[in-house]
């Protein structure tokens, strides 16, 4: 079996690519797989490391402004899909699965226009532009959310299959966790992140949170400033002097981020669909800050959805400050039955078989 995943851009639809490709390898230990993604994305640096090989097609996404951007986009939009297809056709896969960003829409619709099976994961309950346009085209549709449905034409409701984010449950205690990064049963641990390609506010953020709590304290502490950025926010690092503290760990993205998360008291990060999602399965207690820079505001709706249910604390960029961060933190920190409660109450938002709906449906598609 031979088997083509497109997703890109951030990891945030690289990871669920990932992981559905563990999952039919593990089920499929002779199964073919490749992926396709754009040089500038993180699946470029990303997927080699896990061992797959990935070829590329040049493709941007659009601006909500008449820009020579766009002008630029909508060239790619019209040649990636050859691009595409001429990779999809020397590969000769059985099924092509996406999983969001702009890659998806020329390496799916080739695939669509070639007559292999099609299958595309939407992470997000409000389903993005390229979700949209290649519902249209696919056999299949996964969505994460109750309530998705209402976003897509009625026309191709009958192609969706409610599954959850693919999430990869391992069954790693806190316990196995803190072992593997050498962390005591007992001592605070803070993670914090704003997603692969980082985002200012919460590197500013967290780099106060460490001055304030983590350095004073002596708390263990990692954090993962992001693509974008790193140059300027390890070097603020540097002039800190934050990058000589042995209880720190500042790197540009954590590899291994469910043990880090396994293993975690806290996690400070943004809300995006599959970041909760993680948070859900591991049943951890965080600090939300979802991006304002988000279709429909949706990361908000998420944070606000699980806040509301006492699974995490929530706050909008523009309203948080260093100072009640800290205290946040240093609250959650101080109350180990207020976090159990939490922990609690983000499982109950966890679907661990994900994957194995996911891969279902795809493998339904070859029969």
């Amino acid at each position: 079996m031979k088997v083509i995943l497109c997703g890109g851009g951030t990891s945030g639809h690289v990871n669920p690519a990932l992981n559905i490709a563990a999952t039919i390898k593990k089920r499929c230990p002779d199964a073919e797989i490749m992926f396709i993604g754009t040089k500038r994305g993180i699946e470029s640096t990303l997927v080699p490391k896990f061992g797959y090989p990935i070829d590329f097609v040049d493709v941007s996404g659009f601006s909500r402004k008449l820009t020579v951007k766009n002008i630029k986009a909508a060239w790619h939009a019209l040649t990636s899909v050859s691009e595409a297809k001429k990779i999809i056709k020397k590969f000769s896969p059985d099924l092509v699965i996406g999983t969001g960003g702009y890659v998806s829409w020329p390496t799916v619709k080739a695939a669509s226009k070639l007559k292999i099976p099609t299958l595309i994961h939407e992470q997000n309950a409000f389903p993005g532009v390229t979700t949209k346009m290649l519902s249209k085209v696919v056999n299949k549709v996964c969505i994460s959310f109750t309530g998705s449905e209402k976003f897509f034409d009625e026309s191709v409701r009958n192609k969706l299959i409610l599954t959850g984010n693919p999430v990869i449950v391992d069954g790693m205690s806190k316990s196995e966790a803190r072992q593997k990064l050498g962390l005591s049963e007992d001592e605070p641990y803070i993670l914090s992140y704003g997603g692969s390609m980082g985002a200012d506010k919460v590197n500013e953020l967290v780099f106060e949170l460490m001055e304030s709590l983590s350095v004073p304290l002596n708390i263990r502490h990692a954090h993962a400033i992001g693509r974008v950025g790193f140059e300027k926010f390890s070097g603020i690092a540097k002039e800190k002097g934050l990058d000589k503290k042995q209880n720190l760990a500042i790197s540009e993205y954590i590899y291994d981020m469910s043990v880090h998360q396994a293993a975690a008291d806290v996690i400070i990060c943004r809300a995006g669909a599959m970041t909760l999602s993680e948070l859900a399965i591991r049943g951890r207690a965080a600090v939300l800050i979802p991006s304002p820079h988000v279709t429909e505001d949706h990361q908000y709706k998420n944070a606000r959805l699980i806040a509301d249910a006492g699974a995490a604390v929530v706050f909008r960029e523009s309203e948080i400050s260093p100072k009640l961060l800290t205290d946040t933190v240093a609250d959650l920190l101080n109350n180990p039955n207020k976090r159990r409660r939490m922990e609690e109450s983000v499982k109950s938002f966890a679907m661990p078989d994900s994957l194995d709906r996911i891969v279902d449906e795809a493998m339904s598609l070859l029969k």
